[in-house]
């Protein structure tokens, strides 16, 4: 099969076309004919050396998928030939097939195209779990999604809004800001020309924010942790700001009694995913249905374009996501 590959751990110059071995099915799981996956920073990190394949899963590239199931696995009972579906992966997404388990699965509504469901799973699943299942969001509560305009800070707007939310979000450019207002933010913030934690305390007071979703890391720190409220929770998913904190007061967790988690979803055991896919489904499915969600699609590119697609992401011009077609 036609698949994405690697000359060598590097920039995208090093992507190319080239044959590979077609997966087979287990006995849980669906072959899908792939019409379209996404890019992701994972994806990145992985082509430069720094992010390799959870173990048992395949090394190529591709988080997500859309597609139609084209062989199912000798005890698969949830899906047959011919269906649509999309779903998270733990790596294979970049070729023309790919092997999902069957409760990794999600139907396709109706009247969404492979590349907008292809644009779902990995944000959305990783924006549901850190407000939900990790930052224990509530109705009423207020959260700071920083990055608002990328494809997690998209997808966590929205089910922050749906789950009655408020909304802070921040961007670095008056099109992205503007993008996180028509998805449902009710402050946005420019980091790159205002000190967002004050004008987070001018406009909702001191220790406003009670849930955090960061990725960012060292660079926001004292920030966050001047605007986080009592028995805040400070999700971290990457730290594009730096890993590394100079100084660290433990007085600040302890004073407020903040829980601070950092969190991938990528190397999660199957069984959580499983089960997290499941609520998933039930709860943001019938949204999905009623356009009361929508996944954000930036740019779509051929597969054969994907070494302008991973140069696109890399140059953080894309607000939601970037797609591959298949």
């Amino acid at each position: 099969m036609k698949a994405v590959l690697l000359k060598a751990f590097g920039n995208a110059d090093q992507l190319y076309i080239g044959e590979y071995d077609k997966p087979q099915p287990k006995s849980h799981e669906i072959l899908v004919k792939v019409q379209a996956t996404a890019i992701n920073r994972a994806d990145i990190a992985q082509r430069e050396g720094h992010y390799p394949s959870p173990k048992g899963a395949s090394p190529l590239m591709g988080l997500e998928l859309a597609g139609i199931v084209e062989e199912m696995g000798s005890e698969v009972t949830m899906w047959k030939k011919g269906d649509r579906v999309f779903g998270l992966l733990g790596g294979g997404g970049y070729a023309e097939y790919a092997v999902l388990p069957e409760k990794m699965a999600m139907a396709i509504p109706e009247a969404m195209d492979a590349e907008a469901a292809a644009a779902i799973p990995e944000v959305f699943l990783t924006a549901y779990q850190t407000l939900f299942w990790v930052g224990h969001l509530q109705k009423g509560e207020r959260v700071l999604i920083h990055a608002g305009a990328s494809g997690v800070g998209t997808a966590a707007i929205q089910l922050a809004k749906q789950a009655g939310a408020e909304v802070v979000a921040t961007a670095g450019s008056d099109e992205k800001l503007q993008a996180c207002r028509d998805y449902g933010a009710d402050l946005v913030i420019n980091y790159k020309t205002s000190a967002f934690d004050q004008v987070i305390e001018e406009t909702c007071g001191e220790a406003a924010i009670d849930v955090i979703l960061d990725f960012i890391g060292a660079s926001y720190w004292e920030k966050n942790m001047r605007v986080i409220a009592v028995d805040g929770r400070h999700v971290l998913i990457s730290t594009l700001g730096g890993a590394k904190l100079d100084q660290f007061h433990l007085g600040q967790l302890m004073a407020k009694r903040v829980t601070v988690t950092g969190t991938t979803l990528r190397s999660r055991q199957l069984d959580y995913k499983e089960r997290l896919t499941e609520e998933f489904a039930l709860w943001a499915l019938p949204l999905f249905k009623a356009r009361k969600i929508t996944p954000v699609v930036d740019r779509v590119f051929p597969i054969e374009q994907v070494k302008e697609a991973h140069t696109y992401m890399e140059a953080n011009k894309n607000i939601g996501k970037i797609v591959l077609s298949i």
